[in-house]
């Protein structure tokens, strides 16, 4: 028994906690290359900037592509350039992600130590690495992982502001101008309209000392927002009234027709789970204070912070689940006194369930990864194939020896007999935690060969005749072009049909519904490709007769 209690009370201290953001933080960032939607572009540009030199101007493959400014691509060249040549550049670029996530997860600790006292900053952390929608994301090489950060260090700069004027400004103005240098005015905006609501909201932000802090925090975001904007403007003003006026109000008001529409209740609809366990324990939370008349949960920061965040990101004309992670910050911190008012019985039912379905979890990722090294049952094996023909099953032990690892940790922690809200907490968090490094190690050969470009590409440079050529394309995409200028050092330009000839060879992607050679007859088919079990996309490459 006390063995079994010790065992439970390791798991609510910072060491168990330590160890488990590092399972939660590895896996995913190295061994693959880029995958779309998001890494290949992103890539593109720290790429053109570990060539070049040049972060001013973010481009892709030799064309300026002005969605986002340049922080996270900068600093991802950063980690690329230090890493290589023990990590390819594109695996070192995404050690920039766990960099931006030690930050966050430290930020939204001290916010909820300042909102809660003394042990809750770990009951954040686990919450907010348990939301099943940060996981994913938070791997992926793009600007959304760095503005979660500058949101994360201006939360707690507001919070602080409470009781530090000084600090509080700063660390403020400091997460406006890190989630401005990552994805514009969105941070500046978001966070701007939460602190006016303040004041109005909770009644703790009524003091002369909050304004002060809003100076400060204005004095230091100063740089942030005035140095790339002024080198983007003096190197290229088009390009900079390009992303001031069509890449922030563009796409926000809607005319820049750039991103995926916005439906009423998008995120209403998405939250639930993308914030999951997040967003059960804040329902539990309110049913709790009604029953005992003590509601205390709508006169909070993190309250009227998420109000803020859903009414004006509904408002904006696009919509994709991955621009709902800020709110995972507020969401995190409202469930936090959620976890300590769980009775014994519901505790008893969670952990079972919980066991029950990670221990099924884990079985099924081991018997797929079975079925893959074996080949049997043969049935399932040629089913699984059909998602990664190129896929050539080997015994990689640096995949295997990982997954056994902690595979065994979610051992460990199961056996664990002592029951609170805090080890539920982590169970929930560790189950997830091992789900994700197995599909990250047992199955990471399986999925990147799938969903890689690399040996599409090559072969179509093997394809290219000798010579000297000026390569256009027709309906790439920037993911696209980047990952042939990365892969094969082929650099398009846009099809100019008035003058056709101006180019010798030409890549269009289509699909094989749609394949007909609708350029004229004057070119030639000489190749064509497609990734490994992604036949509906189609590469043909023409050349000029």
């Amino acid at each position: 028994m006390q063995e079994n209690k010790n065992k439970a009370d390791f798991l609510s201290t910072g060491y168990a906690l330590l160890i488990l953001a590092v399972i939660w933080l590895i896996p995913g960032l190295f061994g693959h290359d880029p995958w779309k939607a998001d890494e290949p572009y992103s890539f593109g540009m720290v790429y053109h900037i570990i060539t070049t030199g040049d972060w001013v101007v973010p481009t892709v493959a030799g064309e300026p592509f002005m969605e986002k400014p340049p922080l996270l691509y900068l600093t991802a060249s950063i980690f690329a350039r230090l890493l290589y040549p023990i990590f390819p550049l594109h695996d070192g670029a995404r050690a920039a992600l766990a960099f931006f996530m030690i930050i966050t997860f430290v930020f939204i600790a001290l916010s909820a130590r300042e909102l809660y006292g003394k042990g809750s900053g770990r009951i954040a952390v686990l919450i907010l690495m348990g939301c099943i929608g940060l996981v994913n994301h938070a791997h992926k090489l793009m600007t959304d992982v760095s503005l979660l950060t500058g949101f994360a260090v201006a939360f707690f700069g507001l919070i602080l502001s409470r009781r530090n004027a000084l600090l509080g400004g700063f660390f403020a103005g400091t997460g406006v101008g890190i989630g401005f240098m990552s994805k514009g005015l969105l941070a500046p905006g978001l966070i701007g309209i939460i602190a006016i609501v303040l004041p109005f909201w909770c009644r703790e932000w009524r003091q002369k000392k909050y304004l002060v802090a809003l100076a400060v925090a204005f004095i230091s975001v100063l740089p942030w927002l005035i140095t790339w904007p002024l080198a983007l403007y003096l190197k290229a003003p088009e390009l900079f009234k390009e992303w001031f006026w069509v890449q922030n109000f563009g796409r926000f008001f809607g005319y820049a027709h750039q991103g995926p529409a916005n439906a009423p209740g998008y995120y209403f609809l998405h939250l639930p789970y993308f914030a999951w366990p997040a967003f059960p324990l804040i329902l539990f939370l309110v049913w709790h204070q009604y029953r005992t008349k003590k509601v205390q949960f709508f006169k909070s920061f993190p309250f009227a912070a998420l109000m803020t965040m859903l009414g004006i990101m509904s408002l904006a004309s696009d919509a994709r689940v991955l621009y709902a992670l800020p709110m995972l910050l507020p969401l995190s911190l409202l469930a936090v006194p959620a976890v300590d008012i769980f009775s014994e019985k519901a505790l008893r039912i969670l952990n079972r369930t919980l066991t029950v379905i990670f221990s099924l979890l884990l079985f099924l990722c081991w018997l797929g990864w079975f079925i893959l090294q074996t080949g049997y049952p043969a049935s399932i094996f040629k089913r699984l194939m059909l998602e990664s023909p190129a896929h050539q099953p080997t015994l990689d032990f640096r995949f295997a020896l990982p997954a056994v690892l902690v595979t065994a940790l979610f051992f460990v922690v199961s056996r664990s007999q002592q029951l609170s809200g805090k080890n539920l907490l982590f169970r929930w968090t560790a189950g997830l935690t091992v789900i994700w490094a197995l599909l990250m190690t047992l199955w990471l050969p399986f999925i990147d060969d799938s969903r890689s470009y690399r040996s599409t590409f090559i072969d179509l440079k093997n394809a290219i005749p000798p010579g000297t050529h000026k390569f256009a394309g027709i309906s790439l995409g920037e993911s696209e072009r980047a990952l042939l200028e990365y892969f094969a050092d082929i650099r398009t330009v846009k099809f100019d049909r008035e003058k056709p000839k101006s180019t010798d060879l030409l890549l269009v992607t289509t699909s094989r519904k749609n394949k007909s050679n609708v350029i004229g007859h004057e070119w030639q088919e000489i190749w064509q490709g497609s990734r490994p079990g992604h036949a509906s996309e189609l590469f043909v490459l023409y050349r000029l007769i």
